[in-house]
């Protein structure tokens, strides 16, 4: 007998499992890997733990996917950033890209805070297989822009992370933010803040961090 081709899952499928996942976004971002149970997932996509079940085998594989799906949202910004460009413009909208996705994107970024808090035991692979290349690839970027005299001497390296550190703030401590501003709109300014940080950072002769 020839192999049955596999069938076409339904939109009612589809449906219920971007429910599913949504869902588990909001619990694994408040509680974490360990916290979060399939219980919860299941309240509080409004469906029964057996109707997660016929969609996902365990908790597991639904945070897997989630952290699959979020790997290619994470990388994006970082890939944007245009060898053939303007070197500080690059970097000024590599910060504004990471600080917009910090604002639209909150639940993820806790996300992927906690799952690299716990020592990336899901992400491990894909940080080695996709992030590592391009994140050298994109250092030896910004370092060519600074032996040219386009930037300011510092570690690429470290560059970086402290672009990561200053913009996914806003989304990992949100709920310290909003204590300590009293409900003013972050984003904003923050915008401001770090594109005139950065841009005094790496405008060629202004005083600089060691390289």
């Amino acid at each position: 007998m020839a192999d049955q081709l596999p069938r076409k899952t339904s939109r009612i499928q589809q449906r219920n499992r971007r429910r599913i996942l949504d869902a588990a976004l909001d619990v694994f971002s408040a509680h974490g890997f360990r916290g979060a149970t399939l219980d919860q997932i299941a309240e509080q996509a409004g469906l029964s733990k057996p109707n997660i079940l016929y969609y996902f085998d365990g908790k597991e594989e639904i945070h897997v996917t989630l952290l699959s799906q979020l790997m290619e949202t994470w990388l994006d910004p970082l890939i944007a950033l245009d060898p053939a460009g303007e070197p500080l413009t690059e970097i000024l909208a590599y910060v504004q890209r990471k600080l917009d996705m910090s604002r639209d994107l909150p639940r993820e970024s806790r996300l992927f805070a906690n799952e690299i808090l716990q020592g990336a035991p899901r992400m491990d692979p894909h940080l080695r297989a996709d992030l590592k290349p391009l994140f050298d690839d994109r250092c030896a970027v910004i370092r060519a822009w600074m032996d040219a005299g386009q930037l300011a001497q510092v570690d690429p390296r470290h560059l970086i992370f402290s672009i990561w550190a200053t913009t996914q703030h806003y989304a990992d401590f949100q709920a310290q933010i909003e204590v300590l501003l009293e409900g003013e709109e972050p984003i904003d300014a923050a915008s401001q803040f770090l594109q005139t940080m950065f841009r005094n950072l790496l405008t060629p002769g202004q005083r600089t961090a060691p390289a």
